[in-house]
């Protein structure tokens, strides 16, 4: 090859900034740089047809909720030189950085032609790719990931294919994470028969169990089949190449379209052959400014390492709102020699992987550590699972929400929160975020003061109540257990001898009738009305006669027997463990989130 920089790199000075990659990260650095320095010559190298578009975007393209191809597309290739004066060149794919000649190397796709550009300064944001497997028959027709626009394309027209034909498209989703999840709803929703599959035993890696199990089962509500703790080994094809069969280690699936959705990894290939260091996650390692350890170099984007704000530790967040920041600050200091703001800013390096999901008519988000994060990184952590209400109860279309808040104990510190439901969930996933970000505390959280009309919140909103159920826990007003530990519980005490000491003593205390709809496995109803009652008896002011039978064998129990207290939400099973207490009873815990956050199957 015989190529020449297309321009002479001068001496001294930013003059020219190449970027590689086009899409989220790539493109807001290179127009946050030519907003910083008019005279930077920009040009953006994109091996795609594409650049600047909602990779986000495409589960609902999918599912048809977009309409038009093009409404996915951001910006223009024509758009950037008319509005920035950047070049944007598509079908160019960067092959080689040459770090001391300052030029990267770059094979038009179209053409064949090899061309190089000199930099000055050079961003790298060339994304994430697919975690694909080699097994058997990954390569058929009609076995997709999902990274592009073309990938939706096809993936919508073989759903309107079967539309078409009037028949009902069989198609398997593998793995159980956010976009695996968000493009099984959008074809269940156009009249798919869909399986996921998921070889973890819970969807939503990343959440706890009893977060993730609410939506596994609002899904299968839905006609989802989910399939847990199962692994696909191979696929199996027609005649014409199309896939017809998937193997998984438990069964034989029938299919005419699969996802694989495993994941992604930062694609540093070039970055790593031009001797870039890579991070422990695989990612490209930056500094706080996103500069890569060659000088005048950056990365942004899916391709680049952050670090977690609670624990320092190195992490791989593939966010595209995260992207959008990278690529606004790496824009920034790439632009000049020096950068002479006087704002204070605060590096977008440290996040909290904050995220949500709509699913279904279920919301899902995070913020920050779950519960077993926070134990693995040595993190003392206490928990609290609170349903309330997303607006006041009377206002109409009132919706309930689950938030899991957890907190590290010595300090109180708020560590992260997870919250699902049919009501709004983003705001205050958004609060608790904000809160996470400048080092609150659970009683800051208590005490914050947020907006209030029925419209909008309750007047103790969602997030205070969950913050003031954490301050009873931590100040001991409060033991609770949580649905995954009682279920473990449970199932451990299955096969034991009927008198085991270790057995929990369960009490659901709502009404009868409630108590009817289901229960969790084991529990007897008192309801709270008849454990008020038991004051009067043991004072002597009413007969033991007067109480149902199992009012009269709890109030015959040994004082340190464990009780476990359950209602609907919690409130009232709290309220009857202050009762029993008066009574004696040591060993009194509630519920959490009640029968509502209990997903394991009530009796």
């Amino acid at each position: 090859m015989d190529a020449k920089p297309v321009f002479a790199r001068p001496e001294d000075g930013v003059r020219r900034l190449v970027v590689i990659g086009g899409v989220a990260a790539g493109t807001k650095a290179a127009a946050k740089a030519k907003r910083e320095n008019p005279d930077l010559e920009v040009t953006v190298l994109e091996k795609g047809e594409h650049i600047s578009y909602a990779g986000c975007g495409l589960p609902y393209f999918v599912g048809g909720i977009i309409k038009e191809g093009k409404d996915l597309l951001v910006r223009s290739p024509q758009d950037f030189n008319k509005d920035y004066g950047i070049v944007v060149l598509t079908h160019h794919e960067a092959y080689k950085i040459l770090t001391e000649e300052k030029v990267v190397l770059a094979r038009d796709t179209e053409s064949g032609q090899e061309k190089a550009f000199s930099y000055d300064r050079l961003i790298i944001a060339t994304g994430a790719k697919p975690v694909v497997p080699p097994i058997p028959g990954i390569d058929l027709k009609n076995v997709f990931t999902l990274r592009k626009p073309v990938d939706a394309l096809k993936m919508r027209s073989a759903l309107e294919k079967a539309e078409a034909e009037q028949r009902k498209l069989k198609a398997l989703v593998v793995g159980g994470g956010l976009i695996g999840l968000e493009v099984a709803e959008n074809m269940a929703l156009r009249g798919a028969s869909v399986t996921v599959v998921e070889m973890l035993d819970q969807i939503l890696p990343g959440f706890d169990l009893e977060i993730a199990k609410i939506v596994e089962n609002h899904m299968r509500d839905k006609g989802v089949n989910v399939l847990t703790d199962e692994k696909v080994n191979s696929f199996e094809g027609d005649r014409e190449g199309f896939v017809i069969k998937a193997y998984t280690t438990k069964r034989t699936l029938d299919v005419d379209l699969v996802l694989w959705a495993t994941g992604v990894k930062p694609d540093v290939t070039l970055a790593k052959e031009a001797g870039i260091a890579l991070g422990p996650t695989g990612a490209i390692e930056v500094d706080e400014n996103f500069e890569t350890n060659v000088k005048g170099i950056y990365a942004v984007g899916d391709c680049a390492q952050t670090r977690n704000l609670l624990t320092g530790n190195p992490a791989f967040y593939p966010l595209g709102s995260t992207a959008n920041k990278m690529g606004r600050v790496a824009g920034t200091r790439a632009a000049r020699q020096s950068f002479l703001g006087t704002a204070k800013e605060r590096s977008p390096l440290y996040v909290l992987g904050t995220g949500v999901a709509k699913i279904f008519d279920m919301a899902v988000a995070r913020t920050g550590l779950s519960e077993q994060d926070a134990r693995k990184n040595s993190f003392d952590a206490e928990t609290v699972l609170v349903p309330a209400h997303d607006r006041a109860h009377y206002y109409p279309g009132h919706k309930f929400i689950i938030t899991k808040l957890v907190v590290d104990k010595p300090t109180q510190r708020l560590l992260g929160a997870q919250i699902v439901g049919e009501g709004v969930v983003d705001k205050p996933i958004d609060v608790i975020a904000t809160a996470l970000t400048f080092g609150g505390t659970v009683g800051d959280l208590a005490a914050i003061d947020l907006a209030y009309a029925p419209p909008f919140s309750m007047a103790l909103s969602s997030t205070i109540v969950a913050a003031n159920v954490m301050l009873n826990k931590l100040s001991g007003r409060m033991t609770g257990i949580s649905p995954v530990d009682l279920k473990r519980r449970l199932d451990e005490e299955k096969g034991k001898p009927g008198g085991s000491a270790s057995r929990p003593f369960m009490v659901d205390v709502r009404t009868e009738a409630e108590f009817l709809t289901g229960t969790v496995p084991g529990a007897v109803n008192i309801p709270l009305s008849d454990i008020r009652r038991l004051k009067d008896v043991v004072r002597g002011a009413a007969s033991e006669l007067d109480l149902p039978d199992e009012a009269r064998k709890l109030l015959r129990l040994p004082r340190e027997t464990e009780l476990i207290l359950i209602c609907r939400i919690g409130q009232r099973a709290y309220l009857a463990a202050l009762e029993l207490k008066r009574l004696g009873f040591l060993n009194c815990k509630v519920l959490d989130g009640g029968v509502m956050s209990y997903s394991f199957g009530l009796e």
